[in-house]
Parts: C-alpha cells; structure tokens; sequence
C-alpha cells in the first residue's frame, strides 16, 4: 500500500504514505476511548454495526471476564483493556464462496458465504472476524453427508471485532461448509465496503461501491479469518446494477442479465490474504493493453477521461516484465487493473490483480499535471506492483513484519522507475524523499523498531509509519550495496520461489539473502530491524607518511543530543576520497565500539567522505579539519551530489541535536550558492523550512528569509520562469522548487512576476505549466483580500481534475489573513473538501505562521467530528502530528499533552507522543541558539 500523498504545503513535500503507508478511519458511531478498548455501543441497539436487540444484550455478549462498562452519551469507557489475542486455529479455511448484492441507492449490501473449512481438532466454537455487519441463517454442513448443524449463539465481541459460533455439542475433525447470510452498511468511511462518490456524465451526483480491506477491514465486508496468515481462494460472485462496470480479483468467468441486474461469477484466486480481496462497482471507462509478456492491463478512470489512464498504463505495462525478470517469477495472474477512486484515503492500494489509487496518484492530463506529479504516479504505480510478488504472492505472517510488504516495495519503487526512466536521476531524489525522512523520525525516542510487535487493529494502524516504509526501504538498500545487486536477486528469487502463495518471516528473507551472497546477512540486518533508532559514527583523522589512519566510533544518535548508551549496530562503511571521488576506496563492516582503519595513498590535504551515496543509514560526524577539506569539495563541485547533500543534512542534524550551532548550518549553507542540482536545492529546502518554522517564533523571522533569498538568488536567476526547450526533467522540479522557496522568502520581484503570470492564465490568455501554479497561486494568496479568496474558491469549484484541486486547495493555507485562515479550516471540513483531502488543507494553514494557533484550536473545537471522520488510522495521526509538532515552548507541550489526556485518540498516541516530544526539541533549540543566530543573521535585518 502506498500512504504517502504528495502534495505542496509552504514549499514543503508532506507525505502521508501510505504508504501511506493501514489508512483506515472508524466508523462513525463508534467512539474509541483507548488503544484495544471498546469503540462505542449505539444506544438503540446497535453494536459495532451488529443488530442486537437491546443494549443489555450487546453487553452480555461479553464474558465476565471482562471489565465493566459504563454507558454516557453514546461513550463507553472501559478502565482496563483486555489483551490482544489472534484467532485460534482449530477451524480455518480452504475456500470461500461469497456473494455481494449492493445497493447504491440505500447504502447497504447484502451478502453470503460458504466457506469450505477444516476442523483441525475438537471444538464447540468456531472463532471469526465480524464488524459492521449483521449475521443471520449461520450454520455448519459437513462434507461427505447432509447433517447440518445449527449453532447455540452467535456472540458478537465489539472490542475484539470477532463472532464466535457457539454449538451444543463438539464438533469432530473433517471437513465442511460454515454458511452464513449477512447484511451490512456500504458507509462513507473509505473502509471496508464503502462508498465513493462522483459527478456522472450528465453532472449528476452518483455513488460506486470500493473496497480497501489493509489491514483489518475484509471483516466489515463479510465475516472471515481475517489475518494475513489464514490464506484460502475465493470464488466471489457480484450482482450488480446492470449498467455498472463491476471488477474484482480476477476476471470474469461469466455474466448474465435480469432486468435492471447484472448477474457475474469471477475466476477463482489463487490462494490469497482476505486484506487483499478486492470489488468495485461503478461508471468507468478504460485503456488497455497487453504487457510484453502477455498480460492483459487495464487503466480505469473516470467517465470520458480515458486518455489520463495513458501514462499510468504504458508505465504498468512495461513494470510487469521488467519483475518478471528482475524476480525470474512471472506475475501469476491473468490480469491486473488499475483504478482510479474518487474517495481513497491512503494513496493506492496492492489489492491483487485490481489495484486501486488515488485519481491523483494515478490520472495524467497532458496540460494540467506537473512533472513532479507525474514522477510520483510512476512510483506508486511502481510499488503496488511490486506487491503482487512481494506481499501478495508471498505474505508477512503477521503485522510485526509489515515491513517486509511496505520497506521492500518503498526500495523497489525506485529500482524500477530508475529502470525505466533513467533521466528521472530517482535514486538522489530516495535520499531526501525516502532516506532523510526515517532519519528524522527515528532519532526520536518515541519512534520504534522496524519490527514492532502489534496486536490490536488500532496497534496495527500506527506502524503503517516512516518506519515501516522508509526506514525499511533504507535499510534495504543499504542491503543491496552491501551484497551487490547480482545476489540480491538470486536471494530474492530463492525467497519468493520457496514462499510462494505461504507466509512469511523477516527471517526468512534474511536466510534467502545470505544464502545467495554467502555474506551474514541475518546478523548484519537484525541489528537493523530490532533495534529503534540508528548510529552515529564519529571519525578522528591522523597523518601518517602517507596513509591516513581513521578512528571510527559509533553510538546511538539521538535528537536531543543525550548520550546513546551501549547500543551498537553492524554497520556496513564505505570510504571515498578526493582521488578518485566516485569510487569506494574502502569498505568494510563497523562491529564494535570503536575500530581503526588505514587508508594508504591518501595525500594530507585530501578530503576523506564517509558513507558516499548517502547510503548507509547513519549519520557521520567529522573533526573541524576535516570537515573544512569537504566543504572546499563542495564549493568547488569535486564531492558528488549525494555527498554534498549527506554532508549538509548530517551537519543540520547535529544543529538540531544541539552538538553545533544553528549559526554553522547557516554558514555551511552558503557554501552552496552554486549549486546546481535538484536533490541537493530540496535538502538545503528542506533545511530552511525547519529554520523558518523554529524562527518563526520569533523576531527572526523576516532576517531569515532575507537570508533565503540571498542563498536562492544565483539559482533562481539561472532558471528563471520559462522552460528550455531540450530542459532536463530535474531542472524543471528545480524551477518549481526554487520559486515556491522565494514565494516562501517572500520575494517582492518572485510575487510580482506570479502575480502577473496568475492573471494572464485567468483571462485565458497564457496558461500556465503545471509546475509553476502552486507558486504563482501561493504569491497571489499571501496578501489576498475576500474577493481574491472568493476567486480561489471559484478556481477550486471550476477544476475538473482533482490534482488541479489539491493545488489550490492546498495554496489557500498561504493567506495572511487571520479571518480569511478561518475560512480555509471551515471550508476544509465542509462538503465541498472530499475527507481524503480535509487533513492537507488544514495542515496547510498549521504551516503558516499566522494560521498555527488557529490550526490547533480548530482541532480541539472539532476533535469529535474528526474522530467521527478518522477514528483510527494515519490521516487522523497525520492531522494530530501537524497541527501540535510545529510550536515550541513547553506551556505548549502541556497543553498538548493535557488535550490528549481527557480526549483519547485511538492509532494516534505514538504520534501524540512523537509530537509532544518534537515541541520540547524546539524549544530547547530556541533556548540553545536564539542569541547566537540573532547575531550571525544581524546583516539580513
């Protein structure tokens, strides 16, 4: 699954992966009260969806051992939480029948299963998962005989969202049929099976039927084992409004019509994960073609936008064969489609042989879609297909192991789209988009360890994480360098060739790698996976003739600069140096504490790099001699892109860690007023974003991005507004980069030319490119009055492509304007901001300076609609993490902290505490560093 979803807030990428990274939300009758409690009971007989026929029996359903309930205002609240268990496994399923009859005019669905299953051992109970749904006509047949057996009860456990099937008597080993008839709600909460809506050809409002089920919501669809490890096949049959295209797994084996309905029965799967069955019911049109090695895709869009599945097509079409050949496993279904949903709350999902997306993680318009955007669509495009080998051919056993889906796929991602666009230059852009990310995160002590043991559904929720996807995709590709990509594939291929259609392990994968490159893979990766955080290495250099002896010692880095205690990583080490600045002159693997190395031939005024590539994943610190030798490098162009961007994003860290002044980042900045290159411009951005939201507490504020534009001036007068003809793709990310900084820096000459340019696109007389709108839309809003707001609003209303609306809605968070910032927040929950896109908008305005606090008390003034909208999952904890993260004094982190003590936010406390913790960071980098950058900045007032 892919949770992260681009988009352009002050300048800043925000990815929410998704990814990110599952991205599912509660429904909205349930009211969590704390992790692995009780979500709400429905006065009026309701229980987690269940029909009951009063509340009084929804509470006997429980055993007695469990906590007392206590019952106010739709709220329960449970004292003590039970733990977490998995479901047992004396009954487990071979093979599913299941039948879905929705009804897109009253929102609901009916369905039945006969589930071929196998009674492993004696038992009178048969243990499932079931939310959301009533259950009616449950019995038992046996195979082989005409005895039927009917149940005692069926009891519903709303906070263990299972149904367990009780019986009279034992049931003997064998085979058999479970039947079971149920009916649920199609809801608008992009979970399970929901609703999504849309405008029909004729600009009526109509509504398709889309399932996302990662990770535990196949259970809200129909009851089922619903964990990645109880794999079975499914033969699922659909009927379906005769006019509606219906999709699900795999093709169809035949269709009938009756009337107004459609009648059709689908393949039968391979045997698969619940989490990955997959239906779609609506108005689509689609492109087609067949991939060089005889699979059959398609690209479904929206009605009458056939040509913007174009892209996303020719891409998936010649990524099959290429993992064909990278894995030497061909891709083992017929087909695979791709489709475009309106409402998605994560960025696509692996679902297999019908992967569903964002329509902005997937659409192209030849005019309206930016080169940034359509980058971006090739790497998702790229991931999910690298699922339907990697998760969904073989499959995590459990969610601890998330990481081998999403990490792996977050690597292969970039393997790919550098195979097939190699001018994209993908691997610099993994550094600061992938890489630098799980650095910032996981020097937090409230991050944690790739592999982290979880249990219940609102556990599971909260690793779909920058852990799981770019630590793990970081961790990967260090892996790759160290065994070289030629036994990365054999081990790959051993993995996948021995797992297949089973479940898996992070052991196993590690077995697979070592046996291919006879290298201790599993010794060097565990120190990775199970332990949080990641490792500083210290170097102290000394001359001797002419070799040059280096003391590396490593620790645990931490972002408040606190000692890292006795941990110690494997830590594979790569050297270069300045005779020969593209190569490795030295490698080798850091096991201990500290460990000499000795380089020959090294001259004493050579620079020495560790780490070239930015691959390992840690951060290097250097003396000041040596460190005076790399910036020379970087001045004078000699040290490679990915090392001068390594150099400065290591250096800022130890700012942040308070090892250094904030004044030496500045200063180091300045060595780059010459560069050229795109991924090291979004480093050094990335970096001032941070200054400017730190500083922007203070009188700073305005010295800072005088600063900014000083720094920005030669780049952005090279680039200028106007594409070359025979323009680099990198180039053209860099002009949008660079003008949306000046936009930033609030540039009067950058404002007055995308004022200029904003007015000609809206008399139609000059349209403008793709990539230059987010900058010109922002530089029109910083000063917008109502009537310029009411023109956004129009813009937004007007736009038929929902990229289009993502930019402006997402540039309306520019405005200075407190009552206009008001107005942003309340149309980002009203019904014209779909609630995919509510979180972005109101982050947007939480980035600004004057929309911080306004950001924050929205949240607090709504926190019960957005726990109605989110309950769960990363779009709630990604709304929680932006508007707290960005203040920095610790009455702020109290309050914070005291908000979240009296209003509990299931899947979101890891990102509470990650927060709470950021604010005191911040606040005590102001403390440390506000009088010495008032001093260095004093030129710029």
């Amino acid at each position: 699954m892919t949770l992260k979803i681009i988009s352009a807030l002050s300048s800043l990428q925000i990815r929410a992966y998704s990814s990110l990274q599952s991205e599912v939300i509660r429904p909205y009758r349930y009211i969590a009260v704390r992790k692995q409690c009780v979500r709400g009971v429905r006065i009026g007989g309701v229980a987690a969806g269940l029909r009951v026929h009063s509340v009084t029996r929804s509470l006997r359903c429980f055993s007695d051992t469990r906590p007392t309930f206590y019952i106010v205002k739709e709220k329960v609240i449970m004292p003590e939480s039970k733990q977490f268990q998995r479901l047992p496994k004396t009954v487990v399923p071979k093979h599913y029948n299941l039948e879905l009859i929705p009804n897109l005019e009253t929102f609901t669905f009916k369905g039945k299963t006969a589930v071929k299953v196998s009674i492993a051992s004696a038992t009178k109970e048969i243990v499932i998962n079931s939310l959301d749904l009533e259950l009616m006509n449950v019995e038992l047949q046996y195979v082989g005989n005409s005895e039927i057996r009917k149940p005692r009860e069926v009891v519903l456990s709303v906070p263990d969202e299972t149904a367990t099937i009780i019986f009279d008597e034992s049931l003997p080993e064998g085979d058999a049929i479970l039947h079971c008839n149920f009916t649920g709600e199609i809801n608008d909460k992009m979970k399970g099976l929901y609703r999504s809506k849309y405008l029909g050809p004729d600009g009526e409002e109509r509504y398709a039927a889309v399932t996302q089920f990662e990770a535990t919501d196949a259970r809200r669809c129909f009851p089922c084992w619903d964990e990645p490890a109880i794999k079975a096949t499914f033969d699922i049959s659909l009927v379906v409004p005769a006019d509606r295209v219906a999709l699900s797994n795999m093709p169809v084996r035949k269709e009938h019509v009756e009337g107004d309905k459609k009648f059709m029965k689908f393949d039968t799967t391979p045997i698969m994960s619940t989490y990955l069955v997959a239906v779609v019911v609506g108005e689509y049109d689609y492109v087609e073609k067949h991939s060089r090695d005889g699979v059959l895709v398609r690209v479904y869009t929206p009605i009458g936008k056939s040509k913007q599945g174009l892209f996303a097509l020719e891409v998936a079409a010649r990524v099959l064969p290429y993992y064909k050949e990278y894995f030497n496993i061909a891709y083992p279904l017929p087909k695979i489609d791709l489709i475009a949903i309106a409402d998605f709350s994560a960025g696509a999902m692996e679902n297999w042989g019908l992967v569903t997306y964002r329509e902005t993680c997937l659409l192209v318009d030849e005019e309206h879609t930016s080169a940034v955007r359509r980058q971006w669509i090739a790497l998702v495009v790229g991931h999910e297909l690298a699922h339907q080998w990697f998760g969904n051919l073989v499959t995590m056993e459990w969610w601890t192991h998330l990481w081998l889906n999403e990490g792996y796929a977050s690597f292969v991602e970039f393997l790919c789209v550098n195979h097939l666009f190699p001018e994209y230059d993908i691997w610099t852009q993994f550094v600061t988009e992938t890489y630098i990310r799980a650095l910032e995160l996981d020097c937090l002590k409230n991050s944690h360890p790739i592999e982290v043991p979880v249990g219940h559904p609102s556990e599971i929720d909260e690793i779909f994480d920058d852990i799981s996807y770019n630590k793990g995709a970081s961790v990967i590709r260090m892996l790759h360098r160290y065994i070289g990509d030629d036994d990365f594939r054999k081990g790959m291929n051993i993995y996948l060739t021995r797992h297949q259609y089973k479940n898996t392990y992070t052991e196993d994968l590690w077995a697979a790698l070592e046996e291919a490159s006879n290298k201790p893979v599993g010794a060097v990766m565990s120190t990775w996976t199970k332990q949080m955080g990641f490792p500083v290495v210290q170097v102290a250099s000394e001359q001797q003739g002419s070799n040059r002896i280096l003391t590396l010692t490593q620790e645990k880095f931490c972002a408040d600069g606190s000692p890292g205690g006795d941990t110690l990583w494997m830590i594979p080490i790569t050297i270069s140096t300045q005779e020969q600045p593209s190569k490795i002159a030295f490698s080798t693997v850091l096991e201990k504490k500290t460990q000499e190395i000795v380089l020959e031939n090294v001259a004493e005024n050579s620079w020495i790099k560790l780490n070239p590539g930015t691959v390992g994943y840690y951060r290097t610190r250097y003396p000041g001699s040596m460190l005076t030798q790399l910036v020379t490098a970087i001045r004078d162009g000699s040290l490679p892109p990915l090392d001068r961007l390594g150099l400065l994003d290591d250096c800022f860290a130890l700012v942040q860690a308070g090892h250094t002044h904030t004044s030496e980042s500045l200063k180091l900045m300045e060595a780059f007023t010459n560069e050229t290159n795109f991924t090291v411009w979004s480093s050094i951005s990335n970096c001032l974003s941070k200054l400017l939201i730190l500083f922007s507490h203070t009188a700073l504020d305005k010295p800072l991005k005088n600063y900014g534009r000083k720094l920005f001036s030669n780049v952005t007068n090279r680039l200028g507004w106007d594409a070359d003809e025979k323009e680099s793709h990198l180039d053209t990310l860099l002009r949008s980069l660079v003008l949306n900084k000046m936009i930033t820096f609030e540039n009067p000459e950058t404002i007055k030319e995308a004022k200029r340019r904003f007015e000609l696109h809206t008399s139609g007389k000059c349209t403008l490119p793709a990539d230059l709108r987010s900058a010109c839309y922002r530089a029109v809003l910083l000063d917008a009055d109502t009537p310029t707001f009411e023109r956004f609003l129009a813009l937004y209303r007007s736009a038929d492509l929902h990229e289009e609306k993502d930019r402006i809605s997402r540039a309306l968070g520019a405005v200075r304007d407190p009552a206009l910032l008001s107005r942003v927040l309340q149309f980002a929950v009203s019904d014209e901001v779909r609630a995919q896109d509510t979180v972005f908008v109101i982050v947007s305005v939480a980035l600004n300076r004057n929309g911080r606090d306004l950001a924050w008390q929205f949240f607090k003034d709504h926190w019960q609609e957005f726990m109605d909208r989110y309950q769960g999952g990363f779009l709630l904890a990604r709304l929680v993490k932006m508007t707290t993260e960005n203040f920095a004094s610790e009455a702020a982190a109290q309050e914070i902290e005291e908000f979240f003590s009296t209003h509990h936010s299931p899947g979101t406390e890891r990102s509470v505490q990650q927060a709470l913790e950021t604010v005191r960071l911040n606040a005590a980098w102001l403390r440390r560093d506000l009088a010495s950058t008032t001093t260095y900045l004093q030129p710029y007032h």
